[in-house]
């Protein structure tokens, strides 16, 4: 589906505008969304706004790194949104010339839905042009990331919050796992997205980027924040690893240390079981009356005499 959003000199909006009157004298700056595009729609990048190959190219081949690439008056953007659910990063590609803007992108975007939205609402004679487009489809696309994380951090704070009183030790552990592989996907989006705007801010390559300087800096702000949010918590994730780590190595210790008591106390009372299993014919104790009684009470007595001896050396604690 192709969309196109026009903004006439005189500051009119115009909606659903034929390509071909995007190059009248009348018109100020357009965007065009091209939203899950068929292949028809997609030949436009080529035949109608004549972008550079390899820009076209990184628009079909997913996934690219969050870039930004300069072609002669034409600035080529790579983002990335978020799935909430998967959190798998999805392309949005963003030209950005000096007349107007076009957004490509094969999945349904949520944020662009917000932005155009919003582009609709706005006042284009405050300086609402198709840089400020730029800026809040970059806006959109890096406040969803926050309630991603915040949504890691809370869950970081049940499992701290419940300590040793988790019952499946295992389980917690795979999540933890979970949750620091969820964090390392997160990151390979937000730095790369941090070094674009970071690119931006200390680039005079794009006209009329240095006049909304301050809204650029505020997404750039909130980027260094992820940042700071995504290593806290991977150490967050770390000390709860070794944590849990050194909970099931103190558990396995106890299980085994009762095994190897339990083990020693029956072992004298195999081997005497054992001597009197042999059966020899000269054997005198074969012979008592009462042997089989003094025997029992002889093995009773000494395992209970080893366990007191071992519980009195804490053996058991």
């Amino acid at each position: 589906m192709l969309r196109i959003m026009a903004v006439t000199d005189d500051g009119r909006w115009r909606e659903d505008v034929p390509l071909e009157e995007l190059t009248g004298r009348d018109v100020g700056w357009f965007w065009v969304d091209f939203d899950c595009p068929k292949s028809e729609e997609t030949e436009l990048l080529d035949s109608y706004f004549q972008f550079h190959p390899l820009a076209i190219e990184d628009c079909l081949q997913r996934l690219q790194r969050p870039k930004v690439d300069h072609y002669e008056e034409t600035h080529f953007f790579v983002l990335h949104a978020l799935h909430p659910e998967t959190l798998k990063a999805e392309e949005v590609n963003v030209f950005l010339g000096p007349r107007g803007i076009v957004t490509f992108h094969l999945a349904p975007s949520q944020e662009i839905e917000e932005a155009w939205r919003r582009m609709r609402e706005a006042d284009v004679r405050r300086g609402r042009d198709h840089n400020y487009v730029a800026y809040l489809l970059m806006d959109k696309l890096v406040d969803n990331y926050f309630p991603t994380l915040y949504k890691i951090e809370d869950q970081l704070n049940e499992i701290e919050d419940q300590g040793e009183n988790r019952v499946n030790l295992q389980e917690t552990t795979e999540q933890i796992y979970d949750i620091r592989a969820d964090l390392l996907r997160i990151r390979r989006t937000v730095l790369p997205m941090r070094d674009l705007l970071y690119r931006l801010l200390n680039s005079d390559k794009i006209p009329g980027i240095k006049e909304q300087i301050a809204y650029f800096t505020d997404i750039y702000d909130h980027l260094l924040k992820l940042t700071e949010m995504i290593e806290s918590n991977r150490e967050m994730t770390a000390d709860l690893r070794d944590s849990y780590d050194s909970l099931r190595s103190n558990r396995m210790n106890s299980i085994m240390k009762t095994l190897t008591v339990m083990t020693t106390i029956f072992m004298p009372l195999t081997f005497i079981a054992g001597v009197y299993g042999m059966n020899f014919v000269n054997m005198p104790e074969l012979e008592w009356r009462a042997g089989y009684f003094i025997v029992l009470g002889l093995m009773l007595a000494l395992g209970l005499g080893m366990y007191a001896w071992f519980k009195r050396k804490g053996w058991f604690d």
